[in-house]
């Protein structure tokens, strides 16, 4: 009997440490597949690696379709609006290399007629605002200059053909320059005026009034700071401007009406005209209702032309003359289309 528990106690003591190897086993393969199912899980968890599937990876986004460019549809200033010219026609803009850059409307003699009504109609309001009151307005075209100075570097680069450090330089002179203007206004009558001695019992006195519509003919070399050098002097005195933009270089003039026009500047005060000074010159310099003309960006048979237009209704004329836009302006401009009024005032007893 004692035998046969040791053999059964033997036999059991094999099967248990049999079954006890078989689970041992089963733990350990269980512990690899976990570890060896880790790993897959952690090599699918990191993006980009290689060997993991497709549905690893992160979605990159719905595709972006090219977009079109929006090229800017360049328009007259004329009465505070931008229309199109009477006559439907545009020209090429190129740059110095012969790229093409927009189309600039081309301006006709109705146009023309347009901007000079228009200017007439807001001379009086704006001559006779304040001299103080016009030379905030002036400065605030100046604060938003400032804010669209890219842009006009950027047209004044292509238009001339300046390197961008060189177009930088000159846009920074015209804002400086109109900020100079501004600050006349209220300062020319000091200038221009004064009292006056006279033999007898009155005082005299002169002071200076704007001439009233100026036609300007801008220079054709200088597409915004000589702009700014003829435009800015004739508003800062108060007159009424209807300006020929330069033909070759026309989009920083066309631009600088968009700031006008957001500025506190009334509408008609100045009108911008986009096209030839030979086709325009001629109907301005004989109209009427146009008081003086500016000939700056006439060449020399054009002026004298245009001068003998202007000789028919006694028109002021300042004539064209070698201009070096980065000197000092002093007031010649300012003094050029003002007129000086006298008064005698009999002195009380």
């Amino acid at each position: 009997m004692s035998s046969e528990r040791q053999s059964k106690n033997s036999s059991e003591s094999k099967s248990s440490s049999q079954s006890g190897k078989t689970s041992d086993s089963r733990k350990i393969s269980g512990a690899k597949s976990a570890s060896e199912s880790g790993k897959t899980s952690g090599s699918k968890s990191v993006p980009g690696s290689k060997g993991a599937p497709e549905s690893g990876k992160k979605s990159a986004g719905p595709a972006v379709a090219e977009r079109l460019s929006v090229f800017k549809t360049y328009k007259l200033f004329v009465g505070g609006k931008f229309p199109r010219s009477e006559s439907g026609r545009v020209y090429e803009v190129s740059d110095s290399q012969g790229s093409w850059l927009a189309n600039a409307p081309l301006a006709s003699r109705k146009d023309a007629r347009d901007a000079v009504s228009a200017a007439r109609k807001a001379f009086g309001g704006w001559a006779g605002a304040t001299a103080y009151n016009r030379g905030q307005i002036l400065y605030r075209i100046a604060e938003m200059l400032e804010g669209r100075r890219e842009q006009f570097v950027r047209e004044v680069a292509g238009g001339e053909g300046l390197s961008p450090a060189g177009a930088a330089a000159a846009v920074d002179a015209a804002i400086d320059r109109w900020v100079w203007y501004a600050g006349w206004t209220d300062k020319i009558a000091q200038v221009a005026g004064g009292s006056n001695p006279v033999a007898g019992p009155f005082f005299n006195l002169s002071s200076p009034e704007p001439t009233g519509v100026v036609a300007v003919l801008a220079p054709q070399d200088s597409s915004f700071l000589g702009l700014v050098s003829v435009l800015a002097p004739v508003i800062a005195t108060g007159n009424a401007a209807v300006l020929v933009t330069s033909h070759r270089a026309p989009l920083p003039a066309l631009s600088l009406g968009e700031v006008l026009a957001t500025s506190d500047l009334p509408g008609g005060v100045v009108n911008l005209l986009s096209g030839t000074a030979a086709e325009i010159g001629p109907h301005l310099a004989a109209h009427s209702d146009v008081n003086a003309i500016d000939l700056t960006g006439a060449d020399g048979a054009l002026a004298r032309e245009l001068e003998i237009a202007a000789a028919d209704n006694l028109k002021r004329v300042l004539r064209p003359r070698a201009e070096d836009w980065t000197a000092d302006p002093g007031t010649g401009r300012l003094l050029a289309f003002l007129e000086t009024k006298t008064v005698w005032h009999p002195i009380g007893v």
